[in-house]
């Protein structure tokens, strides 16, 4: 299967999406914890659609000699939030889950430094056939794997120098 390309409108067609299959299953939560950097603009979408907190776990799995290489997953040390208890019922938020290591390591993660968890799920947009672990919910399955590109992507190779920046 060839690359999938995302325009702006899909991807936020997208997170609509996952916001109405998490409603529809009438499932309640008290804070959304997003993995950044890919689950940033999912969770801070949700977290204003459905008015919960948002806490923010950066997490990072790629890197080696090219974006498309998976390196060993590195875990932040600490979880961005306010307040001082995540809740015990937390939805896990990310874009995409591919190998699906990301997404387990980091439930276990979460569920070792925070006891107080008693109901855990997590919710992405995409769901790779090769991934390890199914996602609570998700938009679209893809049974062929292919790599997705995304539209904010273009800032990954943007570069800015001098004589570009003209302010008024």
């Amino acid at each position: 299967m060839s690359d999938l390309d995302i325009s702006w409108d899909e991807y936020h067609q997208s997170i609509e999406l996952l916001a109405a299959k998490i409603f529809e299953s009438e499932w309640e939560f008290d804070r959304i914890v997003c993995l950044a950097r890919g689950g940033l603009r999912v969770g801070d979408i949700l977290s204003r659609i459905f008015h919960k907190p948002l806490a923010i776990l950066a997490v990072s799995s790629y890197g080696g000699d090219s974006e498309q290489e998976r390196g060993q997953l590195s875990i932040a040390s600490q979880i961005t939030m306010t307040g001082d208890r995540l809740g015990s019922r937390v939805l896990l938020v990310d874009d995409l889950v591919d190998s699906g290591v990301t997404l387990q390591q980091t439930v276990g993660w979460l569920k070792a430094r925070y006891p107080e968890i008693e109901a855990l799920k997590t919710a992405v947009i995409w769901y790779k056939n090769c991934s390890i672990c199914v996602p609570d919910y998700y938009v679209s399955y893809l049974p062929e794997n292919p790599w997705i590109h995304q539209p904010f992507e273009k800032y990954d190779s943007y570069k800015l120098s001098t004589a570009e920046r003209n302010c008024p």
